[in-house]
């Protein structure tokens, strides 16, 4: 249940920089409020998370879904250049976060 709560979490995170994007530096109302709302259930899921899981695959997790959740996110919905150094990195990035959870988490 705890890593569902961090694959949860990394969703979020991904919904949180969308919208931070969108939101123009605060700007914009509705962005923003989505903002603020991912992140605090981004944050409060990953906490919830910590109380059995360690913190280093638990935080790798999290920020990996986040990372290439946003970059896949920019590259097919907002315009942002799709290369094979983009997509090879993303990968990379994918394969680190499950090389480290299948390393060492013994709970």
């Amino acid at each position: 249940m705890a890593w569902l709560l961090v694959v949860v979490a990394g969703i979020l995170e991904t919904g949180f920089a969308v919208c931070l994007k969108l939101s123009h530096g605060f700007t914009r109302l509705w962005p923003t409020i989505a903002f603020a709302t991912f992140a605090l259930g981004s944050f409060g899921l990953l906490t919830l998370s910590l109380r059995k899981l360690d913190v280093g695959p638990a935080y790798a997790v999290w920020t990996g879904i986040g990372a290439a959740g946003t970059a896949i996110y920019g590259m097919v919905f907002l315009g942002d250049v799709v290369s094979t150094l983009k997509l090879v990195s993303i990968s990379l990035v994918i394969v680190g976060v499950i090389g480290l959870q299948i390393s060492g988490s013994a709970h």
